[in-house]
């Protein structure tokens, strides 16, 4: 590469980290930063005292929520797979690209709000609450799997192979360890969404986490979340695919996936409720014009509006925490010591779940959006920087190059900043989709609307609002990955499976 070459890729990342710093610094003057706890330091003293003794007899349900938690994920990222198996071999048609898109931008929560409606509070609910968004993400990332597949096995085959032939002799081996890869990880990210189903009801290990908490039992609490914490840290201790079937069949058992609602109420759902109600009523085309103008000006705008300034103001403490944390997981700082503690606390933030992490600052600080911004930082914040950590590995420093402050500042920074901008660019949508679900627990994003909107048995209008957060994850995706393609000139190493759960 030219040095004008360099040159302009350097400055084309640094306007593009200029541009979001402003984006984010705008929306933190823009947030409720409010801390509503009279004294937040007391509350969090009660919290620390009760993680340092759990409570792991107290809740009498938890065997059967940690077998639920796993049955749903099991059950949920299975059928995803397969699901998902099936759209990456048409990945080629646009429309099929376009649903999975549409799909998988409706958090987990969302799912689950709209089927319980259908079924209640159901393995079915649990299930497909996982199984549907991860159809479409399974999809995204089978499909370019295949994409990137190299031709020349399937070019080698005799003249005449059919398709099936050619797919699976000549293109499934050759990405078959990748997909069992990102399998494993998407299953732990179910684990976590299985988890969280729990705060809209549906008896998993979260129903019971937000039950100690609301209720002051923090020791309780504490020990649900390190049953969790052993949960997925042993994951690839007890996930063995010579076993997988066993554990997927004893899920089944367990929490068989069988609809025993009413299917006239399916019917009903989405050919009365769905539809917006001047339409119902009667009212035509003026009167649906009316409603839709209310709602814009009462949910829609507002919603959208907190949602942007809630995911930018996150957006920009992500960056500020990898650049501060990376060096953590980076071998070229520290200690051997030093880099383990750092990895650990890495690897807690980011298996921690951002809800987790959310209803826990609401608990300690009140209601505002400083709960959700710190949760999505910290969370985001880890993943970025044990990505950036990780890349941090393949540089090469010179003999004489300085240690400390001088090491970060001049040799290291310069030289990661433009992956680390990658990073922050792909987790952007994921962000997003997360910042309006976190209105689930109060906070004013789209995700509050959504919620008391089902609460309100107006489904029609949840219909709607939800078809906002769609298109605006897809449009911050669509300008993220704009973004990525400007500065793919950068030399950015491509971002490993599972930078985007």
């Amino acid at each position: 590469m030219t040095g004008r070459a360099v040159n302009t890729t350097a400055a084309r990342w640094r306007r593009t980290t200029g541009f979001l710093a402003l984006l984010g610094l705008i929306a933190w003057l823009c947030a409720d930063l409010d801390i509503a706890r009279a004294s937040p330091g007391a509350e969090l003293l009660r919290v620390a005292k009760g993680f340092l003794a759990p409570d792991f007899f107290a809740t009498e349900q938890l065997g059967q929520a940690l077998a639920n938690t796993l049955a749903f994920a099991l059950q949920g990222t299975a059928l995803g797979a397969v699901g998902g198996f099936v759209l990456a071999m048409l990945w080629q048609h646009r429309a099929i690209r376009g649903f999975a898109a549409a799909i998988r931008a409706v958090h987990e929560l969302f799912w689950g709000l709209l089927l319980l409606q259908l079924a209640g509070l159901s393995t079915v609910t649990g299930v497909l609450a996982i199984a549907i968004p991860y159809t479409g993400i399974f999809a995204k990332v089978f499909g370019e799997f295949l994409e990137e597949a190299d031709p020349q096995p399937e070019r080698a085959l005799p003249a005449g192979s059919d398709s099936l032939s050619r797919f699976f002799f000549a293109r499934l081996p050759l990405i078959w360890a990748s997909c069992k890869a990102y399998a494993s990880y998407r299953l732990e990210c179910a684990l976590r969404a299985s988890a969280i189903l729990g705060f809209i009801g549906l008896p998993t290990i979260g129903f019971h986490l937000e039950s100690a908490f609301n209720e002051g039992y923090y020791d309780q609490g504490a020990a649900l979340l390190y049953v969790f914490f052993i949960l997925i840290f042993t994951l690839r201790g007890w996930l063995r695919p010579v076993v997988l079937p066993l554990y997927l069949l004893a899920a089944v058992l367990w929490a068989p996936p069988v609809y025993s609602g009413n299917w006239q109420t399916l019917v009903r759902f989405v050919s009365h409720d769905l539809v917006p109600a001047p339409l119902r009523e009667g009212h035509g085309l003026a009167g649906l014009w009316d409603w839709f103008g209310m709602l814009a000006q009462q949910q829609l705008w507002p919603g959208i509006w907190q949602t942007l300034v809630l995911g930018m103001a996150a957006l920009l403490l992500t960056g500020v925490l990898a650049l501060l944390l990376f060096p953590l997981h980076s071998p070229l700082f520290g200690n051997r010591a030093s880099r383990l503690a750092g990895h650990g606390l890495l690897v807690v933030l980011r298996t921690t779940p951002e809800f987790f992490l959310a209803f826990f600052f609401l608990i300690v600080l009140g209601p505002s959006m400083l709960p959700g911004i710190l949760a999505l930082s910290l969370h985001t914040g880890a993943i970025v920087a044990h990505l950036t950590g990780r890349f941090s590995e393949q540089l090469t420093l010179r003999d004489d190059a300085p240690t400390g402050l001088d090491r970060y500042s001049y040799e290291v920074l310069p030289r990661i900043s433009p992956n680390l901008l990658a990073f922050l660019l792909y987790r952007w949508e994921i962000i997003m989709r997360e910042t309006a679900v976190l209105g689930i627990l109060g906070i004013h994003t789209l995700g509050f609307y959504i919620d008391s909107s089902v609460a309100e048995f107006r489904f029609d209008r949840t219909l709607v609002l939800i078809i906002a957060t769609v298109a605006l994850n897809l449009a911050v995706d669509a300008l993220s990955r704009h973004l990525r393609q400007r500065l793919r000139g950068d030399g950015a190493v491509p971002l490993p499976a599972g930078s985007g759960g």
